[in-house]
């Protein structure tokens, strides 16, 4: 779905938001609640000006808007791959984007992600991953990381992850795997304007991944190691 046109369904046509090359941002009213909406579109590589950016509108928020919430519109092939970003420090920028938006939630601003196209690699993580929520819509495409690549870090052959994928969505890439696994909080269907009002009023989240992934049998373990460090600290 383009960006415009979830726009639309979700605020109206006169929405306010609006697209600078790849990056979006705009201020929307959602029956009667003012909504921050900052994100990307075309499957934007994330660069150094485009993680600053977004975490420019993010920090304005907070600043001018206290506890207004964030809504991300997610759409990116991960971090920007080219020598002057590498060079002007793009690890920095994305750890930075992350950072100011758990700072968002720190300072009571409800953030939700919401995957409408295409979420790959750390463009995903620094984003959607660290929302109170991240949803998305049915026809999403999500990774972190291709099966190839995975091979070449893990050491294992691309037979025996093809193999591991068929049966543990940590291996696999899907929407329907990162919902198992609890990255998703849920899929956003029909009714997208029902869909954000109870995203909304569930204020404010709680992080579930952990708890979700183990009731959906996508992470089994995760909820029962988070419970012992913590009683362990």
């Amino acid at each position: 779905m383009q960006w415009n046109q979830l726009a639309t369904q979700l605020f109206g046509s006169s929405h306010g938001i609006q697209a600078d090359d790849d990056f979006l941002h705009g201020d929307v009213v959602f029956e009667g609640q003012p909504i921050t909406v900052v994100g990307t579109t075309n499957h934007a590589p994330i660069g150094v000006a485009l993680a600053l950016a977004q975490a420019r509108v993010i920090l304005d928020t907070i600043a001018r808007h206290p506890k207004r919430p964030i809504l991300l519109f997610i759409d990116t092939q991960g971090q920007q791959l080219r020598r002057r970003d590498e060079t002007l420090g793009i690890n920095r920028a994305m750890a930075h984007l992350g950072m100011c938006i758990d700072l968002a939630r720190r300072r009571g601003h409800q953030v939700i992600g919401l995957v409408y196209d295409q979420a790959l690699s750390g463009g995903f993580i620094t984003s959607g991953l660290i929302a109170d929520g991240c949803y998305a819509l049915p026809e999403a495409e999500i990774r972190v990381m291709r099966i190839p690549a995975m091979a070449r870090v893990t050491k294992l052959s691309e037979e025996t992850l093809t193999a591991l994928s068929e049966s543990n969505p940590v291996f696999a890439p899907g929407v329907g795997n990162y919902v198992a696994m609890g990255g998703v909080r849920a899929l956003w269907q029909g009714d997208l304007q029902a869909a954000l009002r109870d995203a909304l009023a569930d204020t404010p989240v709680k992080d579930t991944r952990a708890q979700d992934g183990a009731a959906r049998g996508g992470r089994k373990l995760s909820a029962s190691v988070v419970e012992r460090v913590l009683a362990a600290a």
